[in-house]
């Protein structure tokens, strides 16, 4: 990436932008899946008031999507042009690699934050019990139904997916499809777009008992002792993710910026506000709830609804456009100190969203320990403030930590 070093991105704030554009690829990727990753620890904080007024609150979609999304574009750049070079086999081989550092991420983040919240129950110091609240009671609580099966070796085989840590699973099996799509793409487009649409479809629970036919849902079990579902359904989501694949790879074509698409996208965008969490929150917009109620199936963040990919893509769009070609519009120009401050941002914020995996990962860790941080000192505005200021620091220096490590600075050049 070429703005991996902040000094490169203020070399760049000091040139004039359109020739700065020219020489580095496209920033939007990186800007909007590193803001994403800080909108992902503010949500997964517990009693986190800052929660109640990111973007999700205002619409059908949120940061889950931009990450979904965001990582369906970087796939395409990162193991789709690998087909291309090394052909189908190898290019699969890649894609289950990636798979294997996930599973083992997914792995590493359950244990790691298993054992911090048994810390976190056992320190005398927090107010409630921490693995409870993230219902693990199944660990420790002896019952039939839960220690016959085996409880972990359910986890380690993905039978057992405890809702908080159900991302990472749904990122593995979105992955799978990977070499599917590829190799329908090597026969005909119209092929893939009939694969993940039909896929889709069968993903949405709600259709299917609506129409008397239960037994065509496709989903995966997240418990074998009941009869609950994986919250996100990789086939239901591969939607979102395949899209992203597709713009990258030039089989959808970039949408044209003119004034009637800017328009068309504001109005979803803005007509959804109503309908959201903050209109029926804040503006007390009783209809909204009723409707909200009464249309679930096209909302429904399980099955990743109709209406979550709409408002989305309206949502992306405008975003591309105000980022301008290639996110040229990021780039500050000038040389004065809000330029200069600018460029270091950026820096960090595409940083973050470069390694995206590894700050994921600690980012919900370090969620947990932050809603220990303020039940124990409070829940005031300052405090709230300064607590998620110091995880965005450990976010930020996880992304340059990881960053370092990948650069090999020990091999000999």
């Amino acid at each position: 990436m070429t703005f991996a070093d902040p000094s490169q991105v203020e070399k760049t704030v000091a040139a004039p932008a359109p020739a700065a554009a020219a020489n580095v690829r496209d920033l939007r990727l990186d800007f909007f899946r590193g803001i994403a990753m800080f909108i992902i620890l503010i949500a997964h904080t517990p009693g986190n008031f800052l929660t109640s007024w990111i973007p999700a609150r205002w619409g059908f979609s949120d940061a889950t999507e931009i990450f979904v999304f965001c990582s369906g574009m970087a796939s395409a750049i990162a193991f789709g042009r690998g087909f291309d070079r090394v052909g189908w086999l190898l290019g699969s081989a890649r894609v289950a690699f990636r798979v294997w550092q996930v599973y083992w991420a997914h792995v590493g983040l359950f244990f790691a934050t298993l054992a911090l919240t048994v810390a976190l129950t056992d320190s005398g110091y927090g107010t409630r019990n921490y693995w409870g609240q993230l219902n693990l009671w199944m660990i420790f609580v002896e019952s039939e139904k839960w220690t016959n099966p085996n409880i972990l070796l359910s986890f380690m085989t993905l039978r057992w997916v405890p809702n908080y840590f159900d991302i990472l699973p749904m990122y593995m099996v979105v992955l799978m499809l990977m070499p599917v799509i590829m190799a329908l793409s090597n026969v005909n487009k119209w092929l893939v777009a009939a694969f993940i649409g039909t896929v889709w479809i069968f993903a949405q629970k709600q259709l299917w008992i609506n129409l008397g036919l239960p037994q065509f849902y496709i989903g995966l079990p997240a418990e074998p002792w009941g009869d609950r579902n994986w919250f996100f359904n990789p086939f239901g989501w591969q939607l979102i993710f395949f899209t992203g694949f597709a713009f990258m790879r030039g089989w959808l074509p970039k949408p044209p910026v003119n004034t009637v698409l800017i328009a068309v996208a504001a109005f979803i965008v803005l007509a959804n506000v109503p309908l959201s969490n903050i209109g029926v929150r804040e503006f007390g917009f009783e209809w909204a709830r009723e409707w909200r109620s009464d249309n679930k199936m096209l909302i429904d963040k399980s099955s990743f609804g109709i209406l979550r990919f709409v408002q989305f893509l309206a949502l992306a769009y405008l975003c591309w456009v105000a980022a301008g070609d290639k996110g040229n519009r990021l780039l500050a120009t000038g040389t004065g100190a809000i330029a200069r401050i600018w460029a270091r941002c950026l820096a960090i914020i595409l940083k973050v969203g470069q390694q995206s995996l590894a700050v994921f990962a600690v980012s919900m860790f370090t969620a947990r320990l932050m809603g220990f941080t303020m039940d124990v000192f409070g829940r005031d505005t300052g405090t709230v403030l300064l607590v998620n200021g110091l995880g965005a620091c450990i976010l930020i220096a996880t992304a340059y930590g990881a960053g370092w490590f990948k650069s090999q600075p020990w091999r000999v050049k």
